[in-house]
């Protein structure tokens, strides 16, 4: 609630119909600065285009005289700014909110309406339509702040009055009616430009207000797709070794395992024991021991090909699911695994005593329904390696390939 409170508060409009909030005003000029550019130079197309075509109803009514010429060259002097100043914003639309230009051709236009009503003979009635005409110009078509477009309105207003008393004198009742008039155009072109400005920063402002909703979720969405994968990622990743858990380890074997019956290749297991662990844990400590079965789990991945599966076991003990491999593939990779490990020198060892695993494999036969049987083979053969002396690898059925030597 108080988020949208400050949201509210945020969006709500001065006297000039703009936004109390400056920053947000910026943004939303800077995000109607194209469209504004766009109807500016539609404005001053359109009014470079009236005054050249009443170049033509002057010459009807004052045929080529000295009144004519004088005319001519105001209408075309205001035509000829009004289209240098839409090249440049159509160039550079960020000029369409630049007071400067802007400004300058209001004045160069307004004067040269006031000339050209006052100059050439005509009703009154005629000469107050082209006023509140240009009045509601001001306010409608050509996009400017609210207080220089009364400031521009007063100066024609004022000046179209103080032009009528001096140079072509009106009855009172006239005059009077006409400010009326004038005084109406100018109060319907404000409320309608008020309207119009309201609604469009309504507009905005609900559109911001629905984007930062976006977003907010947007954050919360990527917050919790993080939440969930750090999850996942804690359930299925032993938090000490950060290689798969034993049930994500068996979620990717038995895809292996299916894969390998569908396509009839091998699949071999892998069954790895760190010797003496527990005398070596109680020997050195916990944290050694935690150290130990960190670095044997890294020496493991790095001796895996890319298909390779490899998880935590329990305790000392890791597994690996060997996709595609035989028992002899499977040979060569455990072995190069118990090498690697032997040749381990840790500071906090004594002199002397190095690491060693043992190793059991086994494969998956062709008419087994699970992996369940691999694992007792390998299992059965790791046992048969460490009762035969340790540091071995040692295939389910044959002899050990290496004859350990005591720690």
């Amino acid at each position: 609630m108080a988020g949208k409170n400050e949201a509210t508060e945020g969006a709500s409009l001065d006297w000039c119909d703009e936004f109390r909030d400056s920053a947000l005003e910026a943004l939303y000029r800077r995000t109607m600065q194209r469209q504004d550019a766009q109807q500016l130079c539609h404005a001053l197309w359109l009014i470079a285009a009236i005054f050249l075509l009443f170049i033509v109803v002057d010459y009807l009514l004052l045929g080529a005289g000295a009144l004519f010429l004088a005319l001519a060259v105001i209408r075309a002097t205001v035509a000829l700014c009004c289209l240098i100043l839409a090249r440049f914003i159509a160039v550079r639309p960020a000029q369409a909110h630049r007071p400067l230009p802007l400004n300058l051709i209001y004045w160069v236009a307004i004067t040269g309406l006031l000339l050209t009503i006052l100059l050439p003979p005509g009703s009154i009635g005629l000469h107050i339509s082209s006023v509140v005409v240009a009045c509601l110009t001001i306010y409608l078509l050509v996009p400017n702040r609210l207080p220089w477009i009364l400031l521009w309105n007063t100066y024609l207003c004022c000046g179209f009055i103080m032009g009528a008393l001096m140079w072509k004198p009106l009855p009172a009742g006239l005059l009077a009616s006409s400010v009326l008039i004038l005084a109406f155009a100018n109060l319907m072109g404000w409320l309608t430009l008020g309207r119009i400005n309201r609604l469009q920063r309504k507009q905005f402002a609900l559109l911001v207000e629905e984007r930062e909703i976006n977003r907010r979720l947007q954050s919360e969405i990527d917050e919790r797709q993080m939440l969930e994968a750090r999850l996942r990622h804690m359930a299925s990743t032993d938090p000490l070794t950060g290689i798969p858990n034993r049930r994500h380890f068996f979620e990717l074997a038995e895809r292996e395992f299916n894969r390998a019956h569908r396509e009839a290749t091998p699949l071999a297991i892998c069954m790895v024991d760190i010797d003496l662990f527990k005398t070596l844990n109680d020997h050195h400590g916990h944290a050694v021991g935690d150290l130990v079965l960190t670095t044997v789990a890294s020496c493991c991945a790095s001796v895996l090909r890319e298909t390779d599966i490899i998880g935590r076991y329990g305790g000392e003990e890791f597994v690996l699911a060997l996709p595609q491999a035989d028992l002899e593939t499977a040979t060569t990779i455990a072995e190069r695994l118990r090498h690697k490990v032997s040749t381990l020198q840790l500071p906090m060892l004594d002199a002397g005593q190095r690491l060693s695993v043992t190793v059991g494999i086994s494969q998956v036969t062709a008419g087994e329904s699970s992996l369940e049987p691999a694992l007792q083979r390998a299992d059965a053969a790791l046992y048969s390696g460490k009762s035969r002396g340790r540091n071995c690898v040692v295939v389910a059925g044959e002899a050990p390939s290496a004859i350990a030597v005591q720690a």
